[in-house]
This record gives C-alpha cells, sequence and structure tokens, in this order.
C-alpha cells in the first residue's frame, strides 16, 4: 500500500472513531497506525500537504480523549515519536498540534500509575519535543506535568527518575515563567535537598540532567552561588570535562555541553573558567571528539567551542590549541583520553585539520556541523589576525584552509531542491564571509587573492541570481519559510559581491566583473531584500554595495525603489492580517464572559425575587395566594435551571465547535498561503517572460552586428586557442610535476612525524638508562668499601689467629717441661694425670676449633656476627684453659706465675 492510500484508510478510520468509539473503530484505527508506521514516513510532516496534517491532527486528538483505549494511545504515541526525528518535525508537533498539552493531559491521567509503559513513553517523547523549545507557562496542563515531575524525582524509582530529570531539564532552561512556579511550590526546599542527593549518583546522565535542573532554578540565587562558588567550581568543571569526553552516549554529552553552554553566560562563572589551569588540556581532549564520524556529537562540540569563544579570555587560549601543530603536549593529552585510539585512531590529529574534514562534509548528511565549524573559523581566526603580524601557524593553517573553501563554493545545481539549494547559500554565506575576514589583513589578503579568480566569483554569483529567479518559491516576496529562502540567497548574493569588492585591486578581472554584475538588473531582488531586511549586518552590507552601486550609469535605481515599495506593502498588509488574526482568536473568550454574564445576573434577579417573597410572608394579609405565586416561580426557577443546563451543553458544544474551526482556520490560512505563493509565482514568471522578450528582441539585433565582427575574431580565436592548448599541455605537465612533488612532500613530512615520536622515546629511554647507570656506579662503589673493610678485618682476624696459635705452641712447650718436672712429685702427677688428659682433649677441641676459624674466615663477609660470637666463646674457653695450665704448672714447678699472658 503507498503512503498516500494508507493516510486516506487512517483518516477515515480516524472519523470512524470520532463519530462512534467501540471495539471495532479501535482496532482498525489501531491496525492502520501500525501500518503507517512500517512505512517510512520520515518526511510526512515537511511536505506541508494536507492530506498528512488532517491525519496527524486526528491522531493527536484522539490520543488526548480520556476515553480512548491506552493500547491505541501508545501505538499512536510511538508512530508521533517516529515522526519526530529532526528539528523542524518536533518544532511543528509542539506548535502547530500542540502535541505537548496532549501528552501532558495523558500523562496527567495515568498520574496514579507512573511505572506504566504508556506514562514512560510519553516522558520520553516529551523530552524529545521540549529540547531546546520554549513551553509557555500557559500550556495545558503544565502544572500538572511539573507537579508529577517533582513527586517522581523524589521518588526511589529509578525507572523514571531519569526521564523526569530529563524533561525538568528541559522545561527550566531558557524559561523564567515555569523556573518562577516551580520556586513558588511550598516543597521546593525538599525538592533541592534530592538533587544535590543526585549529584552522587553513580550514573553521569543523572548527574548531568541534575546538574542542568540546578543550573536553572538557582544559578542566580544563594543556593546557585553556594553549590557554584569558587570551591566547587572547578570541581564542576573538570566533572562536566570528563562527562563531555568520557560519557556513556551522544545524549549525556549533549546535556553535559547545553550545561557547560548554560553555566557560560554567568560572567562570574565565565571568569572561573579563564582561571582554570586544565581548560588548555580539557580542551584538547574535548576537540579529540571531532575525530570521530558521529555528527550529532561533533555537532555539540562545536556548539560548546562557539560558546567559548564568546568569553574574551578564552578565545585567545583556544586560538592556540586549535592552530598549533601535533605536538608532543597534544599527543600525550590524546593519549591519556581514554577510547582515543577508538575514535580518532592511532595517529594524534590537528585539531584544525579536524575542522576542516567537518567543514567539508555533505550538506545533507552534517549540516549543522559544517556550518558551525564555519562560524568557529571565522571566531577564531578573527582574533588570530587582530595583532600587528601574523604567526607562521596561522598561516600555514589558511594556506590549508584555502581550498577546501573554494571547493565548497563549487556544486550549486539548479537542478537540486529548494532545501538543498537553501543549505548550499547559508553554507556560500560563511564562506564568503570567513573569505572577507581574511581579506582584512595584508599577508592573508595575498594568500587569498592568488586562490581565487574573477571566474569563480562571477560564475557563483551568476549560479545564485539563477536560482532567484528559476526556482519557483524564491521568485518573490513569499510567506513564512519563503521569505526565509529569499533573505538567505540575498545574503549569499552580496556577500559573494562584498568579496569581489575586496578583492578587485588584487585580482586581474575582478573589478570588471563586479561592475558589471552591479548593472545587472537582476539584482534589484537581492537589494531591495537586503535594505528591508531585519539583520543589520546584511542592511549594512546591502548600503556599502548600493553606494558603490548607485553611480553606475546602467544601474537600475528606478526598479529598485519600485521592488522596496512593493516589499514595504506587502510587510504592511501581513501586519494588518496579523492584527486581524489576533482579533478573531480573542472572540471565543468574550463569548464565553458574556454567557457568564448572563448567568451572573439572572441568579441575581432569582435572588432579589427570593427576598421579595420572604419579605411578602413577613407582611400577612398583602397576598392571600401567596403559596401559588411560589408554586409558579418554583416552575420558573426548574425551568431556568434545564435552560442553564442545556446552556452549559451549548457553550461546551461551542467551544468543541471553535476549536475545531481554528483547526480549519489554519488549514485554510495555509491552502490560501500556498495558493497567494502560486500566484506572486505565476506573475512573476509573467513579468519575467515579457521583461526576458523585450532583451532578446534587443539582442537580436545586437546580436546580428556582432556575428559580422565574430567572424574576424573567429581566426584569431584559433589561432590563440592552439597557443592555448600548447599552454595547456605545459599546464599539465607543470600539474603532474606539482602532484608529484605534492606527494613526496607528504611523505616525508609523515616520515619526519615518525622520526620526531621516535627520537622523543630513544631520548626517554636513554635519560632512563643513564639514572639507572649512575645508581649502579654508587652501589658499586658503595659496595668494593665494604669488602675492603671486611678483607682488612678478615686480615685482623687471620694474624690474631696465628698469634694465638704460637702461644698454644709455647704452652705445649711449657707443658713438656711441666711434665719433666712432674716426675719429682709422682704422688702429685698420679692424682692430676687424669686431669691432664682431660685438659688434652680440650686442647684437640680447641685446635680443631682454631681450625674451623681458619676455615670459617674465608667466608666471614657473610657470616661476621657468627663468627664473632663463636670467637668470644673461643676467647673463654682459652682462658679457663689458660687459667688450668697455669695452675698446673706451678703445681709442677712448686712456684706460681702471676705474669703469664695467655688472653687473645
Amino acid at each position: 500500500m503507498d503512503m498516500t492510500m494508507c493516510l486516506k484508510s487512517l483518516l477515515l478510520a480516524i472519523q470512524q472513531h470520532r463519530d462512534c468509539m467501540s471495539t471495532q473503530t479501535t482496532a482498525k484505527l489501531q491496525k492502520q497506525v501500525e501500518e503507517l508506521s512500517g512505512l517510512k514516513c520520515d518526511q510526512l510532516l515537511s511536505s506541508g500537504k494536507m492530506l498528512p496534517s488532517e491525519c496527524v491532527s486526528g491522531l493527536v486528538e484522539v490520543a488526548g480523549n480520556p476515553n480512548s483505549s491506552p493500547v491505541l494511545v501508545g501505538t499512536i504515541v510511538a508512530l508521533l515519536a517516529q515522526l519526530a526525528h529532526d528539528e523542524e518535525s518536533r518544532e511543528m508537533l509542539h506548535s502547530s498540534y500542540n502535541l505537548t498539552s496532549t501528552l501532558a493531559s495523558v500523562i496527567h491521567q495515568h498520574s496514579a500509575t507512573p511505572g506504566e509503559p504508556l506514562v514512560l513513553q510519553c516522558l520520553q517523547v516529551l523530552q524529545k519535543l521540549t529540547y531546546n523549545t520554549r513551553v509557555f507557562h500557559s500550556t495545558n496542563y503544565i502544572h500538572e506535568l511539573i507537579a508529577f515531575l517533582m513527586t517522581n524525582i523524589q521518588s526511589h524509582n529509578d525507572d523514571i527518575t531519569m526521564p523526569c530529570l530529563g524533561l525538568m531539564a528541559n522545561l527550566c532552561r531558557y524559561n523564567h515563567s515555569i523556573q518562577g512556579h516551580i520556586k513558588s511550590l511550598d516543597n521546593v526546599k525538599a525538592f533541592y535537598r534530592t538533587l544535590v542527593n543526585f549529584l552522587a549518583h553513580n550514573s553521569l546522565t543523572v548527574v548531568v540532567f541534575t546538574l542542568s535542573i540546578l543550573a536553572g532554578l538557582t544559578l542566580n540565587d544563594k543556593v546557585g552561588e553556594k553549590l557554584f562558588d569558587a570551591k566547587n567550581i572547578h570541581q564542576t568543571f573538570q566533572l562536566v570535562f570528563n562527562i563531555i569526553v568520557n560519557g556513556d552516549g551522544t545524549l549525556t554529552r549533549k546535556y553535559s555541553v547545553d550545561l557547560l553552554v548554560d553555566l557560560l553566560k554567568s560572567p562570574k562563572i565565565a571568569d572561573y573558567l579563564t582561571k582554570y589551569e586544565h581548560f588548555s588540556a580539557c580542551v584538547s581532549q574535548v576537540m579529540g571528539l571531532l575525530h570521530g564520524k558521529e555528527p550529532d556529537s561533533a555537532a555539540k562540540v562545536l556548539e560548546l567551542l562557539l560558546a567559548v569563544c564568546s568569553v574574551s579570555g578564552l578565545r585567545a587560549l583556544l586560538c592556540g590549541v586549535v592552530f598549533q601543530p601535533a605536538g608532543p603536549r597534544l599527543r600525550a593529552g590524546l593519549g591519556r583520553r581514554p577510547g582515543a585510539g577508538r575514535d580518532g585512531g592511532p595517529k594524534p590529529e590537528q585539531p584544525g585539520l579536524s575542522l576542516l574534514r567537518w567543514l567539508s562534509v555533505p550538506l545533507e548528511s552534517a549540516e549543522s556541523c559544517s556550518l558551525k565549524a564555519l562560524q568557529l573559523l571565522s571566531e577564531l581566526l578573527e582574533e588570530a589576525l587582530v595583532g600587528d603580524s601574523v604567526s607562521m601557524c596561522v598561516l600555514s593553517f589558511v594556506e590549508m584552509l584555502l581550498p577546501a573553501l573554494l571547493e565548497l563554493l563549487k556544486g550549486l545545481r539548479l537542478a537540486q531542491g529548494d532545501a538543498q539549494l537553501r543549505r548550499h547559500c547559508l553554507r556560500t554565506t560563511h564562506v564568503t564571509h570567513l573569505l572577507i575576514l581574511l581579506c582584512g589583513e595584508d599577508q592573508t589578503r595575498a594568500l587569498v587573492s592568488r586562490q581565487v579568480g574573477a571566474q569563480l566569483c562571477l560564475s557563483q554569483v551568476e549560479s545564485l541570481l539563477a536560482c532567484c529567479q528559476d526556482n519557483s518559491p524564491l521568485t518573490s516576496q513569499p510567506h513564512g519559510s519563503d521569505g526565509d529562502h529569499v533573505q538567505v540567497f540575498a545574503e549569499a548574493v552580496l556577500k559573494t559581491l562584498d568579496l569581489m569588492s575586496k578583492l578587485r585591486g588584487q585580482v586581474k578581472d575582478m573589478e570588471t566583473s563586479f561592475y558589471r554584475m552591479l548593472q545587472d538588473q537582476r539584482m534589484v531582488s537581492p537589494f531591495s531584500v537586503a535594505l528591508t531586511s531585519h539583520h543589520r549586518d546584511t542592511v549594512q552590507t546591502g548600503l556599502a554595495l548600493l553606494v558603490e552601486a548607485t553611480p553606475l550609469p546602467d544601474f537600475p535605481s528606478l526598479i529598485l525603489g519600485e521592488s522596496i515599495a512593493a516589499n514595504n506593502a506587502y510587510r504592511q498588509r501581513e501586519l494588518e492580517l496579523s492584527v486581524k488574526r489576533v482579533a478573531v482568536e480573542e472572540v471565543p473568550p468574550t463569548r464565553s464572559f458574556t454567557l457568564s454574564d448572563s448567568s451572573n445576573s439572572s441568579s441575581k434577579s432569582v435572588n432579589s425575587l427570593i427576598e421579595k417573597i420572604q419579605n411578602g410572608f413577613e407582611e400577612p394579609g398583602e397576598d392571600v395566594r401567596v403559596s401559588e405565586i411560589i408554586d409558579v416561580y418554583e416552575q420558573k426557577l426548574s425551568a431556568l435551571a434545564a435552560k442553564e443546563s442545556r446552556l452549559q451543553d451549548l457553550l461546551e458544544a461551542k467551544a468543541l465547535a471553535l476549536s475545531q474551526a481554528d483547526r480549519l482556520i489554519a488549514q485554510n490560512r495555509q491552502q490560501k498561503a500556498q495558493a497567494e505563493a502560486e500566484a506572486r509565482q505565476l506573475g512573476s514568471l509573467l513579468k519575467e517572460a515579457a521583461r526576458r522578450r523585450e532583451q532578446l528582441q534587443a539582442e537580436l539585433g545586437s546580436q546580428v552586428q556582432e556575428v559580422e565582427r565574430s567572424r574576424a575574431d573567429t581566426q584569431e580565436l584559433l589561432q590563440h586557442n592552439g597557443r592555448l592548448q600548447q599552454d595547456s599541455l605545459e599546464h599539465q605537465a607543470l600539474k603532474g610535476a606539482y602532484n608529484t612533488l605534492l606527494s613526496r612532500f607528504s611523505e616525508a613530512e609523515q616520515q619526519l612525524k615518525d622520526l620526531h615520536t621516535s627520537q622523543a622515546s630513544l631520548t626517554k629511554q636513554t635519560d632512563a638508562l643513564r639514572r639507572s647507570h649512575e645508581a649502579l656506579r654508587l652501589q658499586h662503589d658503595k659496595t668494593v668499601s665494604v669488602l675492603e673493610e671486611r678483607e682488612s678485618k678478615v686480615k685482623s682476624l687471620q694474624s690474631d689467629l696465628q698469634q694465638r696459635g704460637d702461644d698454644i705452641t709455647a704452652l705445649r712447650e711449657q707443658l713438656k717441661g711441666g711434665e719433666v718436672q712432674a716426675k719429682e712429685k709422682e704422688r702429685e702427677r698420679r692424682e692430676l694425670e687424669e686431669t691432664v688428659d682431660m685438659l688434652r682433649k680440650e686442647l684437640n677441641k680447641t685446635e680443631q676449633a682454631r681450625k674451623d676459624a681458619n676455615i670459617r674466615a674465608s667466608s666471614l663477609e657473610l657470616q661476621k656476627d657468627q663468627v664473632a660470637v663463636k670467637l668470644k666463646q673461643k676467647e673463654d674457653e682459652l682462658n679457663k684453659h689458660s687459667a688450668m695450665i697455669a695452675m698446673i704448672h706451678s703445681l709442677s714447678s712448686g712456684k706460681t706465675k702471676n705474669d703469664v699472658n695467655l688472653s687473645l
């Protein structure tokens, strides 16, 4: 089934369900909604047709009906969420179809069961709808929605807390009325305490949502001064930058960027960020996200960098980060960031190169990235070109930038659709603005003049003027979005002419082309749009070019004046129509006010009548038929009550009819706008055909005369063509040589970068080896000194042992003499013989111990303490033996020798 048949079937099912709400009609409608969900309906809302608009209006009405089935409402909400895939569709659903209040009413109906899947689904769709969209405080069910969100945020249900926090963050952003309403509630302090507790949550998304709500509610209050004071703000900066770099998804990164952008709007916090010591490193890591391929993440990063450029103290720092080459500091910063190899590859990339890559992406895939990259480069180059001289880094970057910018100026084709042409003109405006900015300094102007030719600018203006004339919605001052199309095309044309004006003194044939285009009658439309524009820069550019064009002889001044007058008359008519629309929209409240006044007056008359009857009862005798009068008035009162109920039902029916009438009026306005646009298109085409016919008649006569001259010029052109062909062959040869040299240069540059990297690593290794060598040398010197000390100790111990051996030999000789003398006293010898044998055994043990001590002396380096203890023990034993020998000798010789000294 094709899309048209499916939409017709859906509209029929909606009408049947609206007329008779039964199980069959509900099932049929749900089936049709599911079939539409299965089709590709991304461009359904942007088509501008009546059938999709009727279907979406009917679906929103069914979803907001309290009697609709929850299953049907969930299916409808899923389809509407599918339709809200881009910013334009979300804005249309929010403003034109009032989907926000409808979903808020659904949540209010099911507020008793917040964990229901339908409620979670509505919260998710509301979060998507209200992102970067202001919700009015007077929207239906907005107070009930805020109460529901605050209640469930303070609950402990994690499944519903996160979508509630995200939706609350959207509602509180840039919305002073909702912020004031929340601050006026009684439980706001408990709500603040709950939010502060959420700052310690383990989910980064919850922390970001919480900080966004606190920033929206308390940034300029005492609570905000405590939360974002000088002590906490650096931790907050570090936390937000970490979440942006290492966040767990695009949604978290998107809200983190929004939070930091909102904080930078406070002058105090912006000043704190200028004093943040890790700002350059954080910005380098954030710009590392541009190495990835996700347009949404890149768009939010560029939005953050644009917000940073708005702070004067940070713009110079950002220039230093963007225009610096990929040095070791940047590589180290990227190496510390988790996931750098995943997003940007193993090789570091200069941040400026990432910007060049994003500004060159196709408009169909990432329009906002390309435009924001151009705006960021304009801001940064404006800062970099302020000084007296331009740094070499900036000049080298401009040399890389210019070929990319000139490539963006190409590719405009009339066969493209209106949206694609508008995107191309927007980017052309930004590109030419950047080129004009580069022409403000001598060195960069020389670079621009060498690469921008007169033919390129001339063909660009011709293409833009052809789009203005041949593309149907852009031929005249249209209604709504078409007027924005004309404004965009006019700005692109005037910016290109302004660029030609800046370069007319440096580029050959640029001045001739510039004055030729100023005298073209097709320039009337861009001039008239620019001079009646609401943008100050556009008006100033138009006036500057008008000053150049007015003295020219063929400039169409009269036609320009008529065009400006027509634009002013059209705007006056639009203003009057808008006033009438406002007056028509104010009629329903007046009617309700009149009905309420009539009911109040009737109730007052009834009250006065009752007072008169009571006064009649207090004065007897005046009327004997009071009871009959009471019966009559009771009947009248009952009739008035029935009439009042009928009027109330009629009022409700009228209110419903008025809402349907408003919808029909809006649809009628859209149809009328389309019809007016088509009528203006036909009229402009007719005028253009008549003007073109007159031009062709005038040109025909001139062409006949030029034919003769052309024949004479043909021979010269053929000869010139031959010379040009030779020049072309030489140019091709030079171009091939240039490409070869360029490839060799790029390879050499890459090799140089690799050699720098290897040199840095080898330098680090050399320093580490040098430090380790110094440490080992010191340790070796200490070891040698310790060994020398221990060798000296070993030598001294060996000498001591030798001396003790000599002493023992002398003692043996003395012992032999004592034995000779002992024969004289045989009786004493026999008594002491056993004692002498025991002493000899002990002496043998001592001799064996001496030999062991000599052996252990070789390993004394490791067993010094043990040897010292053993030597002390041996000394004690020798002292004992010496005493005993002295006693034996004294007994054997008969005299005491006190002068014997055997101590060691």
